[in-house]
């Protein structure tokens, strides 16, 4: 009888327990969400055609612009040199950077509920910061190169062998994986069992924090503090290369330090419109939704399309090279002819 009524006893205490529970934390045992609805750029149907039309172009433009520039950096000798092997690299990372999130928006358009999964969520908050980070690293990697060949001309080669220039990429793909995978590690545990809206077209790191069910203001300065340092050591080490660089070029006045400048101004702009939007959204997160989600179409869509073309017409080796690339695949007749044969298979 005694055993009986302490049993009793007993489950009524840990039944008050369970109820004395935060709600959260009952919702999170016993429900968690597996699938997140982007909002998406616009919630106007009437403008969805259009911005599948457009981005799918733009898509096209930077996987075409940039597999261009590999092709060109690859097929010709001439630029087979320190700088050009990075600046192929920095094209690869820009197809990578329009490339995990861009097809997924672009099939949002043409569908009313745009839902991405738990873990495709992940996978893209990993692949965003993968990529980001890795282009960060190579772009201060492409300012050595410059200060390297503008500064030191006469150990150039020495000092950019084709070891160090393989070295040099392969850290920047190292600290985009420590990077994203520091970043990953604030998410992944974090519990997730009631809204599920992310207010963008992916997955970023900031509007999917929010949604846990769980104070995540310590967490959310984590974020920032990890991003910002990145982006703005990144950054300073930037400005202060260039800086050297400019003072480097100033105090000459011949051919080849004109063209150093139009390099220099090549590398300046990519660098200003990549790290604009990015400093601006994890170093300054007290900024609107909608101003981010414009700023991240600005640096996933617009910079991977504008570095092939700010590359190659202001860079007279490559535009020569892109000619004569051309002119060997593409001869006078020689198109015609393989459609001739094309046409005449199929109406065989």
């Amino acid at each position: 009888m005694l055993t009986s009524l302490t049993d009793l006893c007993f489950s009524s205490i840990q039944v008050a327990e369970i109820k004395s529970l935060p709600k959260s934390m009952n919702e999170t045992n016993h429900s968690r969400v597996t699938e997140f609805v982007l909002l998406g750029l616009s919630s106007s149907r009437e403008l969805q055609p259009f911005l599948f039309l457009i981005f799918s172009l733009l898509y096209l433009a930077i996987l075409l612009g940039n597999f261009l520039i590999i092709l060109t950096v690859t097929s010709d000798s001439r630029l087979h040199t320190p700088m050009y092997f990075l600046l192929a690299n920095l094209s690869f990372i820009d197809i990578c950077v329009a490339s995990f999130a861009t097809p997924k928006m672009i099939a949002d358009f043409l569908v009313e509920h745009k839902t991405i999964s738990f873990d495709a969520c992940l996978a893209q908050i990993f692949f965003v910061h993968l990529f980001t980070g890795s282009e960060m690293v190579l772009l201060v990697s492409m300012a050595y190169d410059r200060y390297v060949a503008i500064c030191k001309p006469l150990h150039y080669m020495t000092i950019m062998s084709r070891c160090v220039c393989v070295v040099l990429v392969l850290i920047s793909w190292f600290v985009g994986f420590i990077h994203t995978t520091s970043q990953l590690a604030f998410t992944v545990n974090l519990p997730f069992c009631g809204p599920n809206k992310v207010d963008s077209f992916f997955c970023d790191l900031p509007l999917v924090t929010k949604l846990a069910c769980i104070d995540t203001y310590v967490v959310s300065l984590l974020i920032v503090a990890d991003s910002g340092f990145l982006s703005l050591s990144s950054f300073l080490l930037l400005v202060v290369s260039y800086t050297v660089i400019l003072v480097t070029v100033r105090n000459r006045s011949s051919a080849s330090m004109a063209k150093a400048r139009s390099t220099l101004t090549a590398h300046i702009t990519v660098v200003t419109l990549f790290f604009g939007p990015c400093i601006f959204i994890y170093v300054w997160p007290f900024s609107s939704y909608s101003v981010d989600k414009v700023l991240a179409v600005f640096y996933t869509i617009f910079t991977p399309i504008l570095n092939p073309v700010i590359y190659t017409l202001r860079n007279k080796e490559v535009k020569a090279a892109m000619s004569k690339l051309k002119s060997r695949y593409l001869k006078s007749g020689q198109v015609s002819v393989v459609i001739r044969n094309v046409l005449f298979l199929e109406t065989k």
